[in-house]
């Protein structure tokens, strides 16, 4: 599948189903501090598409899908636990630029050379954590975080089995959604050639206006250990905006931005496109 293709796809749907839905409010306005909230004790289904683009020598784009599903766990009247998973869909460029089949490059009716590209399954992320009901103003969140290699192929997985720890913590006065999320991964098993120590910050700002519109900065920072010092850091900056809609009776969060790397590894991305739809479901 190509990276246009998803795309037109998910941004399609975006489109039409927000102007289907103009001018429809939400039903509950704290539902949209609880779509922005992680460990919020709510079920939902994010779709979230990020379209990298600069990756490579030859300046090309690469397109993960992460399907998120969401899932609360009442534990008892003082504790949650919040499960959420990363299923990424990925449509990887090849470094070379150049497809090859067989030991020979592949040409395609035009006489030029076509790219190294693949699709499919990358490695899975799941992270359970243990948050308490009533933690007061600040709310927050902590446990493990596991990384499965269920990649498909080796150019978009790592072949290592990861673990971890997660914690998050936000607070919410006013119109604002405030937070941050951090994890660390180290592999401990596995036939990849590459050892994995991966850090990851996610900090998150949204103001909510009226109707359910509202504006949002979360970018994924990242510090790759096992890389040299040039290489270690992806920094991204930007934000964008969202809006809570409803198709029928079925709530979603909507949400468009874009985020600039300040700081990249030698071929990361220039900059990233992200397109989400978050099917929310209410208790």
């Amino acid at each position: 599948m190509k990276v246009s293709n998803f795309i037109v796809i998910l941004g399609s749907f975006f489109i039409i189903a927000t102007s289907a839905v103009h001018g429809q409010e939400a039903k509950d306005s704290d539902l949209a501090k609880q779509a922005q909230n992680p460990i919020a004790n709510l079920i939902s289904l994010p779709l979230q598409n990020n379209t990298n683009f600069g990756i490579g020598p030859d300046d090309e784009t690469q397109n993960i899908l992460n399907i998120q599903p969401v899932w609360p766990i009442t534990l008892n009247e003082d504790w949650n636990l919040i499960t959420r998973t990363i299923l990424p869909l990925v449509s990887q460029p090849g470094l070379t630029g150049i497809k090859v089949e067989g030991g020979d490059t592949v040409v395609d009716p035009d006489g030029e050379v076509e790219e190294d590209r693949t699709f499919g399954l990358g490695d899975t992320t799941f992270t359970a954590f243990f948050s308490p009901n009533d933690s007061g103003k600040l709310t927050w969140g902590v446990g493990p975080v596991l990384l499965l290699p269920t990649a498909t192929d080796d150019a978009i997985g790592s072949d290592k089995w990861g673990a971890g720890a997660s914690v998050v913590l936000l607070t919410m006065p006013g119109k604002w959604v405030i937070g941050s999320l951090f994890s660390n991964v180290w592999s401990f098993a596995g036939s990849g050639d590459q050892d994995i120590n991966l850090f990851t910050w996610q900090y998150f700002v949204n103001y909510n206006m009226a109707d359910g519109w509202y504006l949002t900065s979360a970018p994924i920072i990242t510090a790759n250990w096992e890389a040299d010092s040039d290489n270690t850091w992806t920094v991204p900056f930007g934000g964008g905006v969202g809006k809570i809609f409803n198709i029928g009776k079925q709530p979603i969060n909507g949400q468009i931005s874009a985020y600039y790397n300040v700081k990249t590894p030698d071929f990361g991305p220039d900059w990233q496109l992200r397109l989400q739809l978050q099917f929310l479901f209410p208790k």
